[in-house]
């Protein structure tokens, strides 16, 4: 890792990873005041596009960008199967790691992620935004004021009626991604649950994954071009394209998660909390947030109050924002860190292990609570 002698210079960052989250880390580190030194990416076309649109060197390998650039904190935008080579390589040189959601593409890599950040220098940290919107912001304040009481079940959806990633894309490549819907979307309605109720302690597990329209191409995103390839058939699409699972606590509390890359539905994306003494409902990434808490006078005995906060920046930019900082003081980010990613990762194995044998998982491996 390259010094940072004053708090005044720009943190040299390295993106590895060129395509669309990658840049657009990139672009935050700009909009931060701080410095896109170099990326990495095995297609040519990404790289030369970076380098008109950053004035970065690029390299074809993260161990070429390694040795080329004095870095000090990695950006990892790469496919979930390659966050391990990348994350692990970068924290040996003792550089600073900020890997996108999932930790990794299957458990034992997340785990191996994980302790290879307890052996060394730099810290990490999993790129789970939807901790830093407003809504979220606003809810964990009137939270920590004791508004809800015990928050004993947290329900998330993000369902897509339209949103397959497409069957070129490596998003549906079982071996790259390492799943479909649950560990691309999944992930993030699992960490906000475990996230509003304090990360406990995770004990049991069940869901169903579905694979229902992913071969049929009217279903996958319009947006993206490789998604326009003709129909398939049922055995053409290998990953999930919606999951559903229930989870549960050591003290009894729990998590409902509905997720769908495609359904015959309304689309959502909101979390539901209740609570002993209130609840409250908000979108997934959203701005406003909904009370539902009790009068001490009048009829009905309920009140609903409806709050809206002005973002002063994206989510992805703050919670970029905490990463950099904390590159810059040496103090490890307090939230979305590697021991928080497991447990996440830990559930989603669970889901998936249970989907596959039809009954709950227990989870032996998450015996302690992981600080929120």
């Amino acid at each position: 890792m390259a010094e940072i002698t004053t708090t005044n210079e720009p943190v040299r960052v390295g993106v590895v990873g060129l395509g669309g989250m990658g840049v657009q880390h990139a672009r935050s580190v700009d909009s931060l005041g701080h410095r896109v030194v170099g990326g990495a990416d095995v297609d040519p076309g990404k790289r030369e596009a970076f380098s008109e649109a950053f004035g970065a060197r690029t390299y074809e390998t993260h161990e070429a960008l390694y040795e080329g650039e004095a870095l000090d904190a990695v950006l990892v935008a790469t496919p979930n199967k390659f966050h391990e080579p990348t994350a692990v390589a970068a924290l040996e040189r003792g550089v600073d790691v900020l890997i996108e959601k999932p930790l990794a593409h299957t458990l034992e890599s997340a785990e191996r992620i994980a302790r290879a950040e307890q052996a060394a220098e730099g810290f990490g940290m999993v790129g789970f935004h939807n901790r830093f919107s407003p809504a979220t912001t606003v809810f964990k304040e009137y939270q920590a004021n004791g508004a809800f009481g015990d928050v004993t079940h947290v329900q998330v959806h993000t369902v897509r009626r339209r949103g397959i990633p497409g069957r070129n894309s490596w998003f549906t490549d079982p071996e790259l991604a390492g799943g479909g819907a649950l560990i691309d979307i999944g992930v993030h309605a699992i960490d906000l649950a475990l996230y509003v109720l304090g990360f406990p302690r995770v004990v049991e597990a069940t869901g169903i994954s579905r694979s229902e329209f992913g071969w049929r191409s009217k279903y996958v995103d319009p947006d993206r071009p490789e998604s326009n390839d003709l129909d398939g058939n049922e055995t053409s699409f290998e990953v999930d394209d919606s999951a559903s699972a229930f989870i549960r606590t050591a003290d009894d509390r729990t998590v409902s998660v509905e997720v769908a890359w495609a359904a015959s539905q309304t689309p959502r994306n909101d979390v539901i909390v209740r609570g002993t003494d209130g609840g409250a409902a908000f979108e997934l990434g959203g701005d406003s947030l909904t009370i539902h808490h009790t009068s001490t006078r009048g009829t009905p005995h309920y009140r609903t109050s409806e709050i809206t906060a002005t973002p002063h920046r994206t989510p992805h930019e703050t919670q970029l924002e905490m990463f950099l900082e904390s590159v810059v003081t040496r103090e490890p980010p307090a939230c979305n860190t590697f021991d928080q990613g497991l447990v996440v990762q830990n559930v989603v194995d669970a889901v998936y292990r249970s989907a596959e044998a039809g009954y709950s998982i227990s989870l032996a491996r998450t015996d302690e609570e992981v600080p929120a």
